[in-house]
């Protein structure tokens, strides 16, 4: 049952307050940059507990949409509308979750720390509205509003070329939004309406569908990202901070991923089936080739987003297997890549803070003086590879089940990538952790410090529990999984009897 207070729109707009009062925070001394810190961490921190109302009160038999709120908005032509299913719900207490995961790992930041701190409520207000949103106007508002923040965090604080990887994310994720604009338009004009409810029973034609799907995804590709509009990741990671890559890869990412899933699947079902075999070459592309790619890398950041958009390619295969197996999978795959790939990016994240550096050669040995560090990064290290136990294994593992029903050469070269992030991680580990510990200026480094500790124990647990009991987000999914592919397949069967008749 859902309460009767509007606990969706709280945990939208909640993360305003907080900013507001850093805002109203005057002067730039230390106790200026601590009250903005804790008045962030707190502020999401009860976001998150407020969001675990919606688990409460979610009823998994159900698809329809729950906790639905709906208000006239810009003059009534079109109406603030916002409700979760078992698609969205899964996603949006992920970013709730890693909000203050973040914030707690940017207590190092001293640099504007009232405006970082706004950038990053600002930007859970737009997350978290994204993955809520049930009117297409009110999506795009929220999915394209994420760009500012994360231009600033990158721009601002960033390492020395942020000017040219914040302009080069800025302009690859706008220009595949415009023509997404341009499709919300026409969708608009055709059936009247830009009601999400509504649109999903619609049935647009066959000829239209094609171009309202290339044009959405010429958005969610650039947003996932798909080869071979990726190139924009890797510059972006390399010059965030640690919080706006955790967020980049953990949340920024799975936007695409929600779209393809809450649009193209269900609005477009025949031009889905037609653009499945592209999918599916695009998606066994960039995990083969991001992964031979990554393999080549010497900084540790760019080693691990190359393995993000291989680990997305899984993403994309599973879903357009059409299937109820490879859509839970890629479902599931998002939400742990989610805790494993923001894992692996704090990781590095603490020893770039305690060697300034990311080169892989920079380091070596690292288990003697930092045990504890060594034993977090092997867990999030066999998560990233798909060991079973770990939640990395059970969305690759649904996906690739998924892709061998439907092609099987799909799912042969598909399994390569996991042979290839075996290669990559464990190089990458041996490379860093093992080995002598010959370099002077690692002989004094520290291991983790409690905050540190604090940060990685709650992304170990959940990563250790969905490996071993994924039930929580698969039986959340589950009914409305079934509903997606049900109608999916029941919008297909008019056009293969036709065809059947035809020959």
């Amino acid at each position: 049952m859902s309460p009767d207070w509007p606990v969706l729109s709280v945990t939208i707009f909640l993360p305003l307050a907080g900013a507001l009062l850093i805002f109203l925070q005057r002067g730039d001394d230390e106790a200026t940059k601590r009250n903005a810190r804790y008045i962030a961490l707190w502020t999401t921190l009860v976001t998150f507990f407020i969001s675990l109302f919606l688990v409460a009160g979610f009823d998994r038999s159900i698809a329809d949409f729950q906790f639905v709120e709906s208000y006239p908005w810009l003059g009534g032509t079109f109406r603030y509308q916002v409700g979760i299913d078992g698609i969205s719900l899964p996603l949006l207490i992920l970013t709730t979750f890693l909000m203050p995961i973040s914030i707690l790992a940017s207590f190092g930041v001293e640099k504007r720390v009232r405006e970082y701190m706004i950038a990053f409520l600002i930007l859970e207000v737009l997350m978290v509205g994204t993955f809520a949103a049930l009117d297409l106007v009110l999506f795009y508002v929220f999915f394209e509003g994420g760009l500012i923040p994360m231009f600033l965090i990158i721009g601002i604080w960033g390492g020395a070329r942020r000017v040219y990887a914040t302009f080069k994310f800025f302009l690859y994720t706008l220009a595949g939004s415009v023509l997404m604009l341009l499709a919300i338009m026409a969708m608009y004009w055709q059936a009247g309406t830009t009601d999400i409810p509504t649109l999903l029973k619609h049935g647009f034609p066959a000829g239209l569908q094609n171009w309202l799907f290339l044009a959405f995804l010429a958005s969610f590709a650039v947003k996932l990202p798909m080869w071979p509009v990726h190139t924009w990741l890797p510059d972006a990671h390399v010059e965030a901070p640690t919080a706006g890559s955790v967020i980049l890869a953990a949340i920024l990412l799975k936007l695409g991923g929600y779209g393809f899933l809450r649009f193209s699947l269900p609005m477009f079902p025949d031009a889905s089936e037609f653009f499945a075999p592209l999918m599916f070459t695009l998606s066994v592309v960039a995990i083969i080739y991001t992964s031979l790619v990554a393999l080549m890398q010497e900084d540790i950041k760019k080693l691990i987003a190359y393995s993000s958009v291989a680990h997305m390619g899984f993403v994309t295969m599973g879903m357009f297997t059409l299937t109820e197996e490879g859509v839970q999978g890629a479902l599931f795959q998002m939400v742990s890549h989610g805790l494993v790939s923001g894992a692996l990016f704090l990781c590095v994240g603490v020893i770039y803070d305690r060697m300034h550096t990311r080169e892989i050669a920079a380091y070596g040995g690292l288990v003697n003086r930092m045990p504890i560090y060594a034993a977090v990064f092997m867990i999030f290290t066999l998560a990233n590879v798909g060991l079973p136990g770990t939640s990395g294994f059970v969305g690759e593992f649904l996906t690739l089940l998924a892709a061998f029903k439907v092609n099987t050469w799909v799912a042969f070269f598909a399994t390569t990538g996991v042979i290839l992030s075996a290669c990559y991680a464990l190089w990458l580990y041996r490379k860093v952790i093992f080995g002598q510990l010959e370099k002077p200026a690692l002989k004094d480094i520290l291991d983790l410090n409690p905050r540190e500790v604090a940060v990685f124990v709650p992304l170990i647990l959940l990563t250790i529990l969905f490996g071993v009991w994924p039930g929580p987000v698969l039986d959340t999914s589950a009914a409305a999984v079934a509903a997606l592919v049900r109608d999916v397949q029941s919008a297909l069967a008019p056009a293969a009897s036709s065809l059947v008749q035809l020959r």
